[in-house]
């Protein structure tokens, strides 16, 4: 494996709620090559975006580190953090939320310019955000429309064009596609593909579709309440999965086929609450083979075999 470019070390962010302290994300640990996707999958609520959003620090981070080209990014004041919004973008999961109403195509598109004081000259701003447009496969005339007048592709895709338009090196999709018809969905997944292949992008991927994590991912991270519970290759992943939460999801993919018999894992029995989290492991609740153990002491991630970590007691058995 070569130098990664991000690597996320025992990373956790808290949230103080009336009920207690809220463990969304809880020693998460992870890295990615330059050029490469990770995919990070799990159940609404499983700390996913949270994720992503500390990483940026967008959410600061209660403890741990975010090493950004070797450098913990988490120690840097608000102007370093910055100068990093050059390297490190994000384009969210609502593309209506995400853009200024009030803002043509056009201006949404050039703000990253004014924020970092960049190509004050007019005509240049102007060539560059058409360029950007052209990129991302936005017509021309619509430089002048509000988001409100788009579908959903095209506002996905301003966000998209936002996102570029510093030329980062790393950028967090969270769910970009979630909201968008399906037909839309996979050109926005071919444009994401495209641009990376062309740029050298590095992306985290945070979706719940798992179908959309396999043909998007090289590694895959499997998150259950703020925990990684599985982190391996999208290859390994799908052809075999170890955790029993893991296998419940893959068993949800529908199968597009009338005469397809395949076996639905139902999980059942209480979500352990993430507010002020007991001991042991949080899945195990809901958990078939869970043992004393299991209650008792939280299971670390571990190596099972080369390339493929787990987090469960007797991953060995399985």
């Amino acid at each position: 494996m070569s130098e990664p470019l991000l690597e996320v070390k025992h990373l956790c962010k808290y949230f103080n709620t009336s009920g207690g302290v809220l463990h969304a994300v809880d020693d998460v640990s992870f890295a990615i090559e330059k050029g490469k996707t990770l995919g990070v999958v799990g159940e609404s609520g499983c700390g996913k975006s949270t994720t992503g959003r500390a990483i940026l620090r967008l959410h600061e981070p209660t403890s741990g580190e975010v090493l950004f080209e070797g450098n913990d990014i988490t120690k840097y004041s608000m102007k370093q953090m910055r100068e990093m919004r050059k390297d490190m973008q994000i384009v969210f999961q609502d593309p209506f939320a995400s853009l200024n109403p009030r803002k043509t195509v056009s201006e949404i598109i050039a703000e990253p310019f004014r924020l970092h004081r960049t190509l004050t000259n007019k005509t240049e701003r102007e060539g560059r955000v058409l360029e950007l447009m052209e990129t991302v496969g936005l017509a021309a005339r619509l430089v002048n429309s509000y988001p409100h007048e788009l579908d959903g592709g095209r506002r996905q895709r301003i966000g998209i064009a936002r996102a570029l338009a510093m030329n980062p090196k790393f950028v967090v999709c969270d769910e970009p596609v979630s909201a968008l018809d399906v037909s839309i969905q996979a050109q926005i997944l071919n444009l994401l593909k495209q641009l990376q292949e062309e740029r050298g992008l590095t992306y985290i991927f945070i979706t719940h579709d798992l179908s959309v994590v396999n043909y998007f991912s090289d590694e895959i991270v499997v998150m259950y309440l703020g925990k990684i519970v599985e982190y391996t290759s999208a290859e390994q992943l799908f052809a075999h999965p170890v955790h029993p939460y893991t296998k419940a999801l893959l068993s949800a993919i529908p199968v597009p086929r009338v005469d397809a018999k395949k076996e639905r894992i139902l999980l059942k029995g209480e979500i352990t609450s993430p507010i002020n989290p007991k001991p042991g492991c949080r899945f195990a609740p809901r958990c078939e083979y869970a043992k004393p153990e299991c209650f008792e002491k939280s299971p670390e991630l571990r190596e099972t075999e080369k390339g493929h970590k787990v987090s469960c007691h007797f991953a060995e058995q399985f």
